[in-house]
């Protein structure tokens, strides 16, 4: 069908396929930069009170003595006070690169911090914790590699019962995972896994979102598609993930956030997203749709600003980016989407930001391209009017999408071009045609519009 079509728009550099593999190539570019940004978005951890308590201390670089004095003193203090101060004065020190670098080139620091954080002190024990975590936090590859001993530990301490540690764990794992392959190798046959699957059991929303980042972390591992995502699709974090991404009062944004990144990851992949299917994920993630869609309706002030974007900006594009993986190459659930009757709700987002604009935009060309049938499904109700109304928006990356959409009704569905016409389309198009990244698009959708 697609290469009968072909050929008619041709001279104007707009077919079908011409259409989907401009997106496409967008798209990677995209998925690329959010992953980069991911990836070096390393999460730092550090407790409010005692940052206040410390307030107007500023992180000392310390030299090899004074670092071999703080562990000795940790080791051996006489009493639990001094030892646990010795610590803290470390983990300041531990903020500044130059302190990190001279800690992992001292023979038998990390030893010494792996033995405090196996200790049977409490506050010994999460002291030692935060220092590995300010180091797990470092932009030095090497000082990252130097902590490859307590990893093994960090993954025991999940099964604990200190959610304020667990937290602490996961972060550092978190950031240790994204950074280094020996880290993962490490931890993928000591069963990182099974223990993140517990862990998403937990009562604790800041465990919970601690376990979404430290998941997403090693779902973005460029081994993840052969060695990681079939151990998660294996285990029972897909059904938990979908379950805290179910809308109502429950749902906390940034647990929802985490787990959207991790779906994202893992759809992404293309391992096995029927198996998501069967496990309600279309379902779930167009009911938390529809119930944003219903916000957006619910709120008087423009956009959302005061309901979500200020909470939580990443909820909404999150759940976009998931319904245009899901939808990208597959007409059944294209053919879902339909049926959950999400495509109005849809369109009541296209007045929510401009960068949501895109992605539902995207969505519904996802779904125009598979043909007639679905263009014929899309077609009655506001589409239209909602289309001539992005076409008033200034942002190109939106008026661009929505010519792409417009030029897929056009070449799919008849009638949708002449009604185009009697509401004042072309008038709509003339602001754009001075624009240097939308004249030939603007150009092809008049002559496809006027001529057919």
């Amino acid at each position: 069908m697609w290469s009968r079509q072909r050929g008619r728009f041709k001279p104007l550099c707009c077919g079908v396929e011409e259409l989907r593999c401009r997106r496409r190539e967008r798209e990677a570019a995209l998925r690329k930069a959010r992953r980069e940004q991911q990836l070096v978005s390393k999460r730092l951890l550090r407790d409010e009170a005692l940052e206040e308590a410390e307030e107007g201390c500023v992180a000392m670089i310390f030299g090899e003595a004074e670092i071999q004095q703080f562990l000795q003193l940790a080791q051996r203090g006489t009493e639990e006070k001094e030892r646990e101060g010795a610590l803290v004065s470390l983990r300041r020190g531990l903020q500044r690169p130059e302190t990190q670098q001279t800690f992992i080139r001292l023979e038998g620091s990390i030893r010494t911090l792996v033995g405090l954080l196996t200790s049977n002190q409490a506050l010994l024990q999460l002291e030692a914790a935060r220092c590995l975590h300010e180091l797990s936090h470092s932009e030095q590859s090497a000082v990252v590699e130097a902590c490859l001993p307590a990893t093994s530990y960090l993954l025991t301490y999940l099964s604990g019962h200190s959610s304020d540690f667990i937290e602490l764990c996961l972060y550092t794992l978190g950031n240790l995972i994204v950074e280094s392959e020996a880290v993962r190798r490490q931890l993928l046959p000591q069963g990182i896994v099974p223990a993140l699957a517990a862990c998403i059991q937990s009562p604790h929303l800041t465990v919970l979102e601690a376990l979404g980042y430290a998941l997403s972390q090693l779902l973005q591992a460029k081994e993840a598609p052969e060695k990681i995502i079939p151990s998660v699709l294996g285990s029972t974090l897909p059904q938990h993930m979908l379950q805290l991404l179910q809308p109502g009062p429950k749902l906390n944004l940034g647990v929802a956030v985490e787990f959207a990144w991790c779906l994202h990851y893992i759809i992404c992949s293309q391992v096995n997203n029927a198996l998501l299917i069967t496990q309600g994920a279309l379902s779930t993630l167009g009911l938390l749709l529809l119930d944003l869609a219903g916000a957006v309706q619910r709120t008087e002030d423009a956009g959302l600003e005061l309901f979500l974007l200020q909470k939580q900006p990443s909820l909404l594009p999150e759940g976009l980016w998931l319904l245009n993986n899901l939808t990208a190459n597959s007409p059944s659930f294209c053919t879902s989407l339909l049926s959950l009757d999400l495509i109005e709700p849809l369109l009541h987002l296209l007045s929510v930001s401009n960068v949501v604009s895109v992605l539902v935009l995207t969505v519904l060309c996802n779904v125009a391209e598979k043909g007639p049938a679905y263009c014929q499904r899309l077609w009655p109700g506001p589409l239209l009017s909602s289309l001539l109304d992005t076409l008033a928006f200034s942002d190109t990356e939106v008026v661009g999408q929505s010519l792409e959409l417009l030029q897929l009704l056009f070449l799919y569905q008849p009638g949708a071009a002449q009604a185009f016409l009697q509401q004042s389309g072309l008038q709509a198009l003339q602001r754009h045609e001075e624009v240097a990244q939308l004249q030939d698009r603007v150009h092809a959708l008049q002559q496809t519009a006027l001529h057919g």
